[in-house]
This record gives C-alpha cells, structure tokens and sequence, in this order.
C-alpha cells in the first residue's frame, strides 16, 4: 500500500500556472512534492551531484549555483527551501547565524524582493530550542514584510512517512492557512523495505565484529535499553546523511536472521524518506546518502503543497488587517 502510494503519487504532473522557486533545493524532494501537486518548480542547488539528481528526475530545471543576498531571480508566485540546517543542528557545531553557512539572510531577501503570494521553509527541530531566539529574529522580519505567519514543528511520521523525522515548518500567506491533517496510522518500516531487510543485498556493507563490539559498548553505556537497528513493525529514527553514509554506531542497519548486520542500502533509504522507486540519484555512494538525508521527504512535501495550492486560491487580505492580526496573533508552535 504505502510503495503503492508514493509511487503512483509522487510523480511530476504541472497543472497550475504558478511557478515555484526552491531555493537550497538539494536533491529535490520539497519540489518533487510540489510538482506533483500540480506546480512548475525552478531550483537552485549548489551541489553538483544534488542539482544533477533534480534535474534528472524533476520536471523543473535546477540551477547549479550558490545563492546569495541579491540574486537575480525570475518572478515567482511562490518560494519554498530549506535554508542550510548544519548552523542549527543538535548534530553540528550549533553556530547559528555565525555560521557562514547560514541561508536565512537569502531566503528573507528573496522574499523581500519577490514578494510572492506564499512562502515555506523547513528547517531542524533544534531552531526552535537552542536558537529559538534567532527564529524569533526571522519570524519578525517576515511578518515585517507583510505576512501571516504559521509555523508548527511536524514529524513525518504522522503524514505517511515511516520514519520519525521532526522538522519546523514555517509558511507566510496573506490569506488562511491549515496544516495537513494528522494520519493516525503510523507507516513501518516493514511496509517500506520489509522485503529486502532481511535479505544479504549485493552492494551492501556488513559491520565488522570490531564495529559490533563498539556498537554493544555504545550501547551500553548510553544505557540504550533497545539496540538502535531498524524493526519492522515500527517507524524508522530520524535518517541523516551522516547515519547513512558514516560508519558510526548511530547507523542505519538491520539485522539479518543469522545474525549479522548490514546498513540500509540506498534504495532503503530513499523508501524511508518516501522517494519513489523511480526516483534515480546521481553521485558516488556517499553523494547519494547525503542528497538522501538532507532531503524533505517528498509525501510530507506533497500534502504541504495540497494545503498552499487552497491558500493561494484565496483571495488577500488587506494590509491593515494583516498588521492587526499580526500583533493579535502568537505563532503556533505544536510539538
């Protein structure tokens, strides 16, 4: 049911007349789940492989370029991205907006600039915690442009996901907005990859005995009471490019019935982001991983664009309402 769904679903089918800019837009799994909403996508991706990947797949062109405050954009209707999480990520150095790597100067003056009808970013959880101060700083620049703001932190493992991934969502409108509905069943893991999780797949790598001893110590010293493989029966953790691709003890494995156990090809991975089987990654192994689990995953992005296209189809609100609600108004942040 759930290959089914993503399969059949996610697939580029441009209906609307308005365009959508995707700004850090990585591999393209926020834009995959625009464009099969129905929206033209335009994306801009500095890495190589990742741009390569977009454009291999996607029905909109990926520009290879680094963004910067003042760049020419065409004109757009709606901006999506996900600003670059390493300055905020409880796995980084948490340097915020110290961090050269920092995109939100961009997408605020992309906004600014473009002023379009809706924008969305996405971004890690940690934002709205160690550096919900600087969130806050974003927020007020945003609302100061002349928008209503909504934002939630979202885990996609209540919109059809089979993977616990928390992330804040921020969208700015003139108009109403609502947040998908969430999905009381929860998707496994075993409905994503349970026929190849128990197989020796050709490719895959095996842990050493040396990397299950540390494993077992980690294990037992975090006073981990479940080892951290992936079961079955219930959702996956949180996939990251470094628990893909890094030969560490938070990787992502399974055990197999003889005992051994191996990391998640890459095929595995993307099912648990929700990328369709057809979806193809360009790139070395390590590339792959990291477009992988940098990514939006596309179904989560798919029913957020669902809920954009009715906001776009209503008609604004006045400017003087705006700023009204707006001092009324405190952001919904729902755990």
């Amino acid at each position: 049911m759930y290959i089914r769904r993503i399969n059949n679903t996610l697939v580029p089918n441009i209906t609307e007349e308005a365009v959508v800019l995707d700004l850090f837009a990585g591999c393209g799994g926020l834009s995959l789940g625009f464009e099969a909403a129905g929206y033209e996508t335009i994306g801009y991706e500095m890495v190589p492989s990742a741009a390569e990947t977009y454009n291999h797949n996607l029905a909109g062109h990926c520009h290879e370029t680094r963004l910067e405050v003042g760049f020419d954009y065409p004109e757009a209707d709606i901006i999506i991205g996900g600003p670059p999480c390493q300055p905020f990520s409880v796995r980084g150095k948490q340097q915020g907006m110290n961090d050269a790597r920092d995109g939100f100067p961009i997408f605020i003056d992309a906004v600014r600039r473009l002023q379009p009808k809706v924008f969305l970013f996405e971004n890690v959880r940690n934002l709205a915690f160690s550096h919900k101060w600087y969130l806050d700083l974003i927020l007020d620049e945003l609302r100061g442009l002349g928008y209503l703001l909504e934002y939630r932190c979202l885990n996609a493992v209540n919109y059809g996901v089979p993977q616990n991934r928390e992330r804040i969502i921020v969208v700015g409108h003139r108009s109403r907005f609502q947040f998908p509905k969430v999905q009381i069943k929860k998707v496994t893991v075993g409905e994503a990859i349970g026929e190849t999780m128990t197989e020796a797949i050709e490719g895959s790598h095996f842990l050493t005995p040396s990397q299950d001893r540390y494993i077992a110590e980690y294990e037992k010293k975090s006073a981990c009471i479940t080892p951290r493989d992936l079961y079955a029966d219930r959702p996956a953790r949180t996939i990251t490019c470094r628990n893909l691709a890094g030969a560490t003890s938070d990787m992502q494995r399974v055990k197999l019935p003889d005992g051994r156990r191996r990391r998640i090809v890459q095929r595995e991975a993307a099912r648990l982001q929700s990328f369709p089987d057809w979806f193809e990654f360009c790139g070395n192994e390590v590339q792959q991983f990291t477009q992988i689990g940098n990514a939006v995953p596309p179904l989560l992005a798919y029913q957020l664009a669902l809920c954009i296209k009715e906001t776009y189809a209503l008609e604004e609100r006045p400017v003087e309402e705006i700023e009204e609600m707006n001092e009324m108004l405190q952001p919904l942040f729902a755990m």
